[in-house]
């Protein structure tokens, strides 16, 4: 059950209109789920994605802010990587297609981090 859950989740990122790939990935680095159009390192983008947002949340706290619920990666040309904070357990990792916008991606995936957060 929890796998079809998951796969179910993994589907609706990918519905949204810019996202190129996601992953579900735990906060200690495990990757969770997948969605991808070709293979990748799994194991270290996993590994590399939760440390990130752990660094975020590190990096918050030194100046007294609240923990990040998205850190954003950017590159050129205009590719981008979001990272939503998905509850106590897990992430969403999501690879943006050039020139999608992540202002108007951020709040679709917000919502379903939300949910996994509730869920898992």
């Amino acid at each position: 059950m929890l796998k079809e859950r998951i796969a179910a989740y993994m589907i609706e990122v990918r519905a949204i209109d810019g996202v190129e790939g996601c992953a579900l990935v735990t906060k200690d680095g495990i990757m969770i789920g997948r969605s991808f159009p070709g293979e990748i390192q799994e194991r270290w983008f996993a590994a590399m994605t939760a440390s990130v947002l752990a660094s975020a949340e590190s990096a918050a706290g030194i100046v007294g802010l609240p923990p990040p619920v998205t850190v954003q990666i950017s590159s050129d040309p205009g590719r981008c990587v979001l990272l939503h904070d998905a509850g106590e357990k897990v992430l969403i990792a999501s690879v943006l297609a050039e020139g999608a916008d992540p202002s108007a991606i951020d709040p679709q995936v917000g919502e379903i981090a939300r949910r996994i957060g509730e869920a898992l």
